[in-house]
């Protein structure tokens, strides 16, 4: 199980990588077409085949995070149009409440600074 995870995770992330290294993308849009592209593999039902053989390698990256969001999506549009937009949010609510919670905390512990080039 940690062979196939570490081995679709490790993909990815080479997969981001190569495109970092030639393009001219900024990290900010990478980050958003791997979003976009677990939505659109969960959308038409090829990423849930990925998460059931990898299970963490393809949840964790962003791409997972957008498959989240579609799965949601897909569950509360069950309940209607308004379930749809619920849904991904409270299918993703756990993690965005964990990553806002602990960013004040690091926020409050930690001194920014500005990045000296």
């Amino acid at each position: 199980m940690f062979v196939k995870a570490f081995a679709v995770g490790g993909l990815i992330c080479v997969i981001a990588q190569i495109v970092i290294n030639f393009t001219d993308l900024t990290a900010g849009r990478i980050l958003v077409y791997f979003m976009l592209a677990g939505v659109v593999l969960q959308g038409l039902g090829l990423y849930q085949y990925l998460v059931d053989f990898a299970g963490a390698g393809a949840t964790v990256p962003i791409s997972g995070f957008g498959y989240l969001l579609a799965n949601g999506a897909i569950k509360g549009a069950e309940k209607g149009v308004f379930g749809a937009f619920t849904g991904a949010l409270s299918a993703a609510s756990a993690g965005i409440s964990a990553a806002v919670i602990f960013s004040f905390i690091m926020a409050m512990i930690f001194k920014s600074k500005t990045k000296k080039n």
